[in-house]
């Protein structure tokens, strides 16, 4: 630093021309253009490098991160897309599957209903047959009854007085006999 204050004050004294006149040290002058050359040199010659590189590398990645947050605004469109398009065929599946459901839950209550009904009726049938059969029993055993209080009936007129009196009487004890 004393070598540059010694350079400056000797060529300030030495100066008188125009540079002089206008308060301007033509070595000084000359030694700061030197100065300024060689941090210009070692600025380019390390530096700058170092900082555009930096700057390419940050202008990379924000271009990088540009194309990712496309990309990914495009995928999340497509899967939203495809969401939708998804949830649109679950629905018109579960449509179906329940409209099927209710066809098919039909035709189940209609077959239920028919085969109660035949049932039913075959119910029914067993009844008046086992009706009937009872019936054609009882009247059979009516019938058989009736002989044979006929019989007796006419077993115990024919046995005591033909008198129309004593008969009515005798059928009527008859009768209450047989109950």
């Amino acid at each position: 630093m004393t070598f540059i204050r010694q350079f400056a004050a000797e060529t300030a004294e030495a100066e008188t021309g125009l540079f002089g006149a206008l308060g301007i040290d033509v070595r000084l002058l000359i030694l700061q253009i030197i100065a300024f050359l060689i941090l210009v040199f070692l600025l380019g010659k390390f530096v700058y490098p170092w900082l555009m590189k930096q700057v390419d590398e940050r202008q990379a990645n924000i271009e990088a991160a540009a194309e990712a947050a496309t990309s990914a605004q495009k995928s999340a469109a497509e899967s939203q897309e495809q969401t939708a398009h998804l949830l649109a065929k679950a629905r018109k599946e579960a449509a179906e599957i329940v409209s099927t459901a209710k066809l098919e839950s039909t035709e189940i209550m209609i077959a239920s209903e028919k085969k109660a009904k035949k049932s039913a009726e075959r119910i029914v049938s067993d009844a008046h047959s086992q009706i009937d059969k009872d019936i054609a029993n009882a009247k059979k055993e009516l019938h058989n009854q009736t002989i044979e209080l006929i019989a007796l009936a006419t077993e115990k007129v024919t046995a005591g007085a033909l008198d129309g009196k004593i008969d009515n009487d005798r059928i009527t004890k008859a009768l209450k006999e047989s109950q």
